[in-house]
């Protein structure tokens, strides 16, 4: 019988190790536990445990909240330029195309046609994935021709808003002056009897919680998700108090009239189309 050579222990010492494979679990932002991710995946990105309400990309909102391979999408050669020439850490240039290369999008908006529960409309939203989903010339741009969109066709509109960024200041001006154009747009869809339906989710900040998303018929918004202007940090500091523990959030805002409901994204789909029914879209 062949005897086995002390140095295959030490061979064997210095294999990797079997271990989980990475990305199995995650961290919920909202209790700290650690849950499986594909059960927080199956249950549309909501923690099982505390039901927070987790980020998801444009892509998987579109199939949560409208009839399959029903979306038709609009606009999509329309590309952020360079205006200003830009640079901060990196120049602007760059960093739209490693934004462009990580999220798959061209910019932080997506709008076009489709169905939800078999009812027809204009439908658009804004990703945090990207630069925060801040409001750019092509956002702005987006937006607008999609409002114009549902004027021509009479159809219901509904925006899902998830913004962190406000406009974008590589832009400067030209961002700024979106949260106008849109807003335009949006008042002569109102004057056309349009319905708009806004939804806020996790975060909505800066212009654009200032313009297109709080003009909505209805203002809906999902948990806890973390909506104004300038954040709570910003605002405890210029008026040197303590703000309340909920401040900013849905349901405080809720209490205060800013919001209209708030629904879990379990219900999100089901409870749009019954808004478009009760007001006759």
């Amino acid at each position: 019988m062949a005897k086995s050579n002390p140095r295959d222990w030490l061979t064997h010492a210095d294999r990797d190790k079997r271990g989980v494979p990475a990305g199995l679990w995650m961290l919920c932002d909202g209790c700290g536990s650690t849950v499986y991710r594909k059960d927080v995946e199956d249950n549309l990105n909501v923690c099982p445990e505390c039901d927070h309400h987790f980020y998801v990309p444009a892509a998987i909102r579109i199939a949560q909240l409208l009839d399959e391979d029903s979306f038709e999408e609009w606009h999509q050669g329309l590309a952020p330029l360079d205006p200003l020439e830009f640079a901060d850490q990196k120049s602007y240039a760059d960093r739209l195309t490693a934004e462009q290369k990580k999220t798959g999008l061209t910019e932080a908006c997506v709008v076009g046609r489709g169905y939800m529960r078999g009812r027809p409309l204009v439908f658009g939203l804004t990703d945090k994935g990207f630069i925060m989903g801040s409001m750019g010339s092509v956002v702005g741009e987006k937006l607008t021709r999609a409002v114009e969109e549902a004027t021509r066709l009479q159809l219901p509109l509904v925006i899902v808003s998830g913004s962190g960024g406000g406009a974008r200041m590589h832009e400067g001006i030209l961002s700024l002056m979106q949260m106008g154009k849109v807003s335009a747009a949006l008042a002569r869809f109102d004057q056309a009897g349009g319905l708009f339906i806004s939804v806020l989710t996790h975060p909505t900040m800066g212009g654009v919680a200032a313009s297109f998303a709080s003009l909505g018929d209805f203002v809906i918004a999902e948990p806890k998700a973390l909506i104004g202007f300038a954040g709570p940090r910003v605002i405890k500091s210029t008026v040197n108090m303590e703000l309340p523990d909920d401040f900013q959030s849905s349901e405080f805002l809720l209490q205060y009239g800013f919001v209209d409901r708030i629904i879990r994204r379990h219900n999100l789909r089901s409870e749009l189309a019954r808004l478009i029914d009760y007001c006759g879209q």
